[in-house]
């Protein structure tokens, strides 16, 4: 999953209550599944300390590859908007990934793997249709629909990962510097949120499809699920 970062560029000035209204409406629509997100088995289990260090190592596997995948994506984001204002966020989004990257490898080999190990963990299908949904966006959507489905989707997520890393620290044993990476993606930047209000209303500006923005970002909370539900089943 993508990480925020202090390289995203601050918001551009100017009006983004259209915007900002959009948004509202989307969480309050999505708000069943976040709150399944939010309330999911599997962080209890490990705040209870009762998830195996086995699964510790496959939840590693399983964000090593996504990673690896919307690193990707966010250099084909890049690529098709570098000439506009949104291509400084999904610029600033490829330096967050290879941080998390980094922090991911740091995170396995406190569990005892290596790196060789993380390319050698085959992954669970149901784990990756995050990543292989945002491979579509990064294709097929406008940039003020990524913006506005990563703008509901990286609160919960960076939620979860906050909880994980206390969980980690208090019930294994983990340092600080162990779970870096659930830190990292624990609290978004503040410009975060204005930066993608900004790219959204520029879209709604130019009369995008407001229906395929709130289906987009349904359908990438629905596939944030589909991770959880997987990591805890692996």
């Amino acid at each position: 999953l993508l990480a925020g970062a202090s390289t995203l560029p601050a918001a551009a000035a100017g009006n983004t209550r259209e915007a900002e209204r959009l948004l509202a409406d989307m969480r309050r629509d999505l708000a069943p599944v976040e709150n399944q997100i939010r309330n999911h088995p599997y962080l209890t289990a490990l705040e209870n300390g009762q998830v195996p260090i086995s699964n510790l190592r496959a939840f590693a596997g399983e964000q090593y590859n996504i990673i690896a995948s919307d690193l990707r994506s966010a250099a084909q984001l890049t690529a098709r908007y570098g000439a506009e204002p949104s291509g400084a966020f999904f610029n600033g989004i490829i330096g967050s990934e290879v941080i998390a990257r980094d922090y991911i490898i740091r995170f396995a080999a406190a569990l005892g793997w290596t790196e060789e190990d993380l390319k050698a963990y085959e992954p669970n299908p149901r784990a990756q249709t995050y990543p292989s949904y945002v491979t579509w966006m990064s294709v097929h959507a406008s940039d003020g629909q990524v913006a506005a489905a990563y703008a509901v989707n990286f609160a919960v997520f960076g939620e979860n990962l906050g909880r994980m890393g206390a969980a980690l620290r208090d019930k294994y044993g983990l340092s600080a510097e162990d779970t870096a990476y659930f830190d990292f993606f624990a609290v978004l930047p503040p410009d975060f949120e204005p930066t993608a209000l900004s790219i959204l209303q520029a879209d709604l500006d130019g009369c995008a499809d407001v229906r395929q923005i709130k289906r987009t970002a349904r359908l990438l909370q629905a596939y944030e699920l589909d991770f959880w539900d997987a990591v805890a089943a692996n």
